[in-house]
């Protein structure tokens, strides 16, 4: 038995684009499945937050004459392209029972996100996939995250993060003597600005201790390890 019987795994729209930075790689959509099944097929129950900023980002409403609200519900629909396309690739691997369910109801393909219903599918093991974030504008897919880790009572959530294997104390691609942190606590983070998540995901989450782990989504097993003991990349937690 590993370290975790329960996560959510955060993946950001950007690890679907590698180093395009937008759109979706068929190569990274293909390891992505593979690091979530493999957490899965250890026995893990799994749930994946999905991102959408490989689509479109709210925040940047602004340069294409949108209002931010509008543009948010933009990104909510691509966070669920992202959850589609990724429980295709997933079903191609084999994976069985895959389940996408979202904040905003859309129940042509997915199931509306219900608290009670996503902790049952998880405990007769299957692979929920969340999209939609909260279903609200101006909250993040960070926020998301946190918020249902918390929700589904997980023993940790996997921050999987594009090009960077960490929690640095400055930018590692404009300083190259940038230093990675090994553990911190979300109070040193706060205080210290690095940019991991937005500020009110680290809040809510240092309030509820919940133990976090950022990491490069692109390191091939490190989802499973992670589960099953080994400290990759950056642990986060309360104290």
């Amino acid at each position: 038995m590993g370290r975790y019987a329960r996560v959510v795994v955060k993946l950001s729209g950007e690890a679907f684009a590698g180093a395009a930075g937008a759109g979706t790689d068929p190569a990274c959509l293909a390891h992505l499945a593979d690091e979530v099944a493999s957490v899965h097929d250890r026995g893990v129950q799994t749930t994946v937050v999905v991102g959408g900023g490989n689509l479109f980002r709210g925040r940047l409403a602004g340069s294409w004459g949108i209002d931010r609200a509008e543009a948010d519900d933009i990104g909510m629909l691509g966070t669920v392209m992202n959850a589609l396309m990724l429980r295709g690739a997933l079903t191609a691997r084999g994976e069985p029972d895959v389940r996408v369910m979202t904040a905003v109801p859309m129940q042509s393909f997915a199931e509306p996100f219900i608290r009670l219903r996503a902790d049952r599918h998880l405990r007769r093991g299957r692979i929920v996939l969340l999209a939609g974030g909260t279903g609200q504008p101006y909250v993040t897919a960070d926020y998301a995250a946190v918020q249902r880790s918390l929700e589904l009572s997980v023993d940790a959530l996997l921050v999987a993060k594009r090009g960077v294997d960490g929690v640095y104390d400055s930018d590692p691609k404009t300083h190259p003597d940038a230093k990675r942190y090994a553990r911190l606590t979300y109070r040193e983070a706060l205080e210290r600005r690095v940019k991991v998540m937005d500020t009110a995901a680290f809040v809510l989450a240092e309030e509820q201790g919940l133990v976090m782990h950022v990491f490069d989504a692109a390191r091939p097993g490190a989802m499973a390890a992670i589960c099953e003991g080994r400290d990759i990349g950056t642990v986060v937690t309360a104290d």
